[in-house]
């Protein structure tokens, strides 16, 4: 008789899964790196809702699964934001959700989740290891909750476009997205006008969520972010941090 074959877990089930609390960074004063999913009923959380579900209406609609999340300037809570927006895409049933800290410049998914073990020390040598093929994709990314990924760095590296360009890079993201199943990647980007990580890294995207400070953003910010996006990839919209209202034009 003949003994059937054992079915192995598939890829998503053999990411690592870490405790979580969601109450963010233990030690963390600066606003910028609280979470808000704890805090459903307060308006930060509901604004985060309505982008979450405008945003999976859009990605539907073009059949799209992979956003950069980015900013023309450094604090503008790029962050801040692609971690909530993740966290409210994981409560969706039945979606699979990945975050990546693609900010090699200054990584902060980690600090942000509070996260006891970024993904990026140890021997697996950092998200960069990952990129460059060297790394499966189970070794690298954890999983907060059984819904997220999250593919999180401690280990900067000024070299980023470099890798970000590449050819390994390309093929891991695609592995990943195949193996893994996810119905939505988010990205977290460097700053547009401050280096060129995010132009290199836009052809693995299917369209770029636009981050800005009501307190310190322009309109020729904006306007300098559009011209170097343009004929590289879509520009979902553009999401007003620390004001009263957010402009979402997804259609």
């Amino acid at each position: 008789m003949t003994t059937p074959p054992v079915a192995l877990p598939e890829p998503w089930d053999q990411i690592r899964q870490v405790s979580f609390s969601g109450s963010g960074s233990p030690g963390a004063s600066d606003r910028s790196l609280r979470l808000v999913c704890n805090q459903r009923e307060s308006a930060a959380a509901k604004s985060f809702d309505l982008l979450r579900t405008r945003l999976l209406h859009t990605l539907k609609d073009r059949g799209w699964r992979r956003v950069a999340v980015t900013a023309p300037l450094s604090g503008c809570g790029t962050t801040f934001s692609a971690v909530n927006l993740a966290l409210s895409l994981a409560r969706v049933p039945g979606r699979r959700t990945i975050l990546m800290d693609m900010n090699f410049r200054h990584p902060g998914v980690a600090a942000a989740m509070g996260l006891a073990t970024p993904t990026g020390s140890g021997e697996n040598g950092g998200l960069a290891s990952f990129l460059s093929g060297a790394t499966r994709m189970e070794e690298q990314l954890v999983r907060p909750l059984p819904s997220l990924a999250v593919g999180a760095n401690d280990v900067p590296d000024q070299n980023a476009a470099e890798l970000l360009h590449g050819a390994n890079c390309a093929a891991a993201i695609d592995e990943m997205m195949q193996s893994s199943g996810a119905h939505t990647a988010l990205f977290d980007l460097p700053p547009v006008l401050e280096h060129d990580d995010t132009v290199a890294f836009l052809p693995q995207v299917d369209a770029v969520l636009l981050i800005s400070d009501g307190t310190a953003t322009t309109a020729a910010h904006l306007a300098a972010c559009e011209k170097m996006l343009a004929g590289h990839t879509q520009l979902l919209g553009v999401v007003l941090n620390r004001a009263q209202r957010s402009e979402m034009p997804l259609d």
